[in-house]
C-alpha cells in the first residue's frame, strides 16, 4: 500500500469505493468562456457533458477521411501505436494521431475543444493521449466498464483527477452501434480494484482490459445510484467527460460502423510521477511524459477544415 495515496488500487486487498477528493471543475470554471454556467454546473453533477454539432459537415469528413487512411497506411499500421481487435488483425485504434496527422494535431488545439479543457481543469492543458477509435459494422468489440483514471493513476502515476476526456465523433453515435456509455455521477467515487498489475500489462488491455475493472458490485452500486446513459449524437457532436467518469460501449453488430478522435487534456499542474508500485512507465505513445509543455491554441482560421 502506498502512504499517502487519496486512490489506491490494485493492491492486495478487495474492491473498495473511495469518494472523490479532488474537484472537478477548477477555479470555478473561471480559467476560460467556453461552456455557460448551466452547462457548467451539469458537467461537475454528471461528470460529462455533450455539445452537439460543434463540427460542420465538411470538417467531419475530412477528419474521417484522415482517419480512414491513417487506418489503411501501412507505414502507420505497422506502428506499435495501431492496436488491433482481440482475435483478428483489423485495427481497433490508433495511438499518438495528434503527432501522426497534422489535421489531427490541429483539432487537438482547435479552440472549441481546448477552451473548455482549459476552463473545466482551470490552467493551461498538455495532451496526455489521443487516439482515433474505430468500431466496424458487424465485428467491433466492445470496450468494458473502467474508469480512465484509475489506469492512468496506477500504471502512468497521474497524481490527480485534473484530466478530461473529449471524444470527437466522426459518425453518427445510435443506440445500435455501440456508443459511448456514461453512468451519470460516477465520477464522484473511485472504485478500487482488485489484482496486482503485471509489467506491460498494456500489451493485452489496449485489446481486452483485464487489471483496473471495477467488480460487479461496485458498478451495481453506481448504476443504480446514476443510472446508464447513452451518448447519441450525430457525427460533428462531441462528449466531454471527467478523467473518473464511469464508461464503456457494447459491440457493434449494427451495420453502421463507428469512429472517434478521442483525445485526454490534462493540466500542466497534473504532470506525471512514476507509476505506482515499481511498474515500468508505459511506452510515450500511451501516456506522454517526455514533454509537459502546455498546447497553444490554434487560430480560429487554422482548424481542421
Amino acid at each position: 500500500m502506498t502512504m499517502g495515496d487519496l486512490y489506491v488500487s490494485r493492491t492486495d486487498r478487495g474492491s473498495a469505493i473511495i469518494a472523490r477528493q479532488d474537484p472537478v471543475v477548477y477555479e470555478g470554471g473561471g480559467y476560460a468562456d467556453a461552456l455557460g454556467a448551466e452547462q457548467i454546473a451539469n458537467y461537475n453533477r454528471d461528470g460529462f457533458i455533450m455539445l452537439q454539432d460543434l463540427f460542420s459537415a465538411e470538417e467531419v469528413e475530412a477528419l474521417l477521411d484522415e482517419v480512414k487512411r491513417m487506418s489503411v497506411d501501412s507505414d502507420i499500421t505497422s506502428l506499435k501505436e495501431a492496436i488491433r481487435e482481440p482475435g483478428s488483425d483489423a485495427v481497433r485504434s490508433i495511438f499518438r494521431v495528434h503527432e501522426l496527422s497534422e489535421r489531427i494535431a490541429a483539432l487537438a488545439r482547435d479552440p472549441r475543444l481546448i477552451h473548455v479543457a482549459r476552463q473545466i481543469l482551470g490552467s493551461e492543458v498538455y495532451m496526455h493521449q489521443s487516439r482515433a477509435n474505430m468500431k466496424p459494422g458487424f465485428k467491433g468489440k466492445e470496450f468494458y466498464w473502467h474508469s480512465d483514471f484509475e489506469t492512468w493513476h496506477v500504471e502512468d502515476g497521474m497524481p490527480n483527477m485534473r484530466a478530461v476526456s473529449c471524444s470527437v465523433l466522426l459518425t453518427d453515435n445510435n443506440e445500435c452501434n455501440g456508443p459511448l456509455m456514461l453512468i451519470p455521477g460516477s465520477h464522484m467515487q473511485f472504485i478500487s480494484c482488485q489484482g496486482q498489475t503485471p509489467d506491460e500489462n498494456y500489451k493485452k488491455s489496449l485489446r481486452a482490459q483485464e487489471y483496473g475493472v471495477p467488480d460487479p458490485l461496485s458498478l451495481q452500486l453506481l448504476a443504480d445510484q446514476g443510472g446508464i446513459r447513452q451518448m447519441t449524437g450525430k457525427a460533428g457532436s462531441v462528449v466531454f467527460f471527467d478523467c473518473n467518469a464511469m464508461h464503456g460501449s457494447t459491440g457493434n453488430i449494427s451495420p453502421w460502423p463507428r469512429a472517434n478522435v478521442f483525445m485526454v487534456y490534462n493540466s500542466v499542474q497534473n504532470t506525471l510521477n512514476p507509476p505506482k508500485y515499481g511498474l515500468k512507465p508505459r511506452p510515450e505513445y500511451i501516456a506522454a511524459r517526455k514533454d509537459f509543455s502546455a498546447l497553444e491554441p490554434a487560430d480560429a482560421a487554422s482548424t481542421v477544415a
